[in-house]
Parts: structure tokens; C-alpha cells; sequence
């Protein structure tokens, strides 16, 4: 008996997954459609999907609750890869750009979004919603913060150090959106490559003419501006 009520259960639960995956796909194809999240429907989205009103709303409450289960799922599968990256030492990091490779994690990385471009492009894109990418700067920004913290400076701690750590985040999502949105058309090796060289490149290196900047007293000099002016 208990054999069968298990069985039962877990048949219940393939459908009940085929059906949020055949919802989330549907989503994303009405953003498309539309050009807008927030002229997405329920009725469109339930008829794209293949499933009744009912069916939906014994999973979502509403649209933006269908986005809201997308997204948390998202943040929790990106989270444990944006830890593992996060433990790069600065040997391993400094290995592999000598040997023009990616920093190591960050293949991972690009391959969850590659893979999963099918909705997540839309739902990350101009048409989706403009709060997902922010959810996703603010969940690496706890994960990495403390990391970052190993063998600093302590001096250099204070704006210089959040600020640094905020322009470095938004950097390398935003590049990521910029491969999602353009089509992914470099591989992922390539692009992790590429992202892991950005966070090296000075604006004068492109020119020939690098600028060099004494980031430790430039640091100090924020962190202490009232002894830096005596």
C-alpha cells in the first residue's frame, strides 16, 4: 500500500514539474512575444503553456509570483557556483590568466546562464524585469564580500573597498547580460576568458598609453581624507 501511495506522489510531482517548466517556458515566450513583462497575461501565458487557468493558479497566484518562484531558483542554483568561484586564490587566479585561461569557477558559471538562456534571456532582457539582474548583483555581493575581506589591507577597508567590490560585480553582470542579450555567440570558455581578462584591463591599455595608480595610498587617501589634507 505504502509502495503505491509513493508511486503516486511521485507521479504527481513529475506533472507537477512538467507543468511549472512548461509555465516558465510559456512566460518566457510571451515576454518575447509581447516585448514587455507587464503586458504578459495570465490567460496568454496558460494558453501558450497548454495548461487550464485552474492548473495555474494551483502553482502561482499571479504572474509576478510565476516570476518571483523563477528567479528565487535561480539565485538559490547560481548561489553555491558563485561561492566555489569566490575561493579562487589569488595564485590560482594569477595562474591562469598567465596562461590566458579563465579564472577557475567561472566556465561553470556561464554555462548554468547558456543553458538556461531560453528563459532567462528574456526574463533578464530589456522586456523583463529590470529588478532580477539587481537580485542577482546583491546575492554575489554577500557571497564574495566577506572572501574579498581575506588578507586585505585593513587600512584600505571603508568606501574605497565596497565601492571597488560594487563596480566589480556590476561590471561582470553586466558583461554577462551583454553575451546573453547578443546571442551568447562566443563559446563559454571564451567568454569566461574574456571576463576574467576585463578585470584586469585599464581604460589606457587600449591605447597604448597605461595609467598607473598608486591604488594603496589612493585607497588611504579615501579611507582617511582628514590626514590626508594635513
Amino acid at each position: 500500500m505504502s509502495q503505491a501511495i509513493s508511486a503516486a506522489s511521485q507521479g504527481t510531482d513529475r506533472r507537477s514539474r512538467r507543468t511549472r517548466l512548461a509555465l516558465r517556458d510559456a512566460l518566457a515566450d510571451e515576454i518575447q512575444a509581447a516585448g514587455d513583462l507587464s503586458r504578459v497575461t495570465v490567460t496568454a501565458v496558460t494558453e501558450r503553456a497548454g495548461v487550464t487557468r485552474r492548473t495555474f493558479y494551483s502553482h502561482y497566484k499571479d504572474i509576478p509570483d510565476l516570476v518571483s518562484c523563477i528567479e528565487d531558483d535561480t539565485i538559490a542554483e547560481v548561489r553555491p557556483l558563485v561561492a566555489k568561484l569566490s575561493e579562487v586564490h589569488l595564485s590560482e587566479l594569477s595562474d591562469a590568466i598567465n596562461h590566458q585561461e579563465p579564472c577557475p569557477g567561472s566556465v561553470e558559471i556561464l554555462t548554468y546562464f547558456k543553458d538556461r538562456g531560453s528563459y532567462l534571456v528574456p526574463l533578464m532582457g530589456d522586456g523583463g524585469d529590470p529588478a532580477f539582474s539587481q537580485r542577482l548583483r546583491s546575492m554575489i555581493h554577500e557571497v564574495v564580500a566577506d572572501r574579498a575581506l581575506d588578507g586585505i589591507d585593513l587600512r584600505a577597508l571603508g568606501a574605497f573597498f565596497d565601492y571597488y567590490l560594487t563596480f566589480a560585480i556590476s561590471a561582470e553582470v553586466g558583461v554577462l547580460l551583454r553575451w546573453m542579450e547578443s546571442g551568447m555567440k562566443e563559446s563559454v570558455h571564451d567568454m569566461a576568458r574574456i571576463m576574467t581578462a576585463l578585470m584586469f584591463v585599464r581604460p589606457g591599455d587600449l591605447y597604448d598609453n597605461p595609467i598607473d595608480l598608486d591604488i594603496e595610498s589612493f585607497a588611504l587617501s579615501v579611507a582617511f581624507p582628514e590626514e590626508d589634507q594635513q
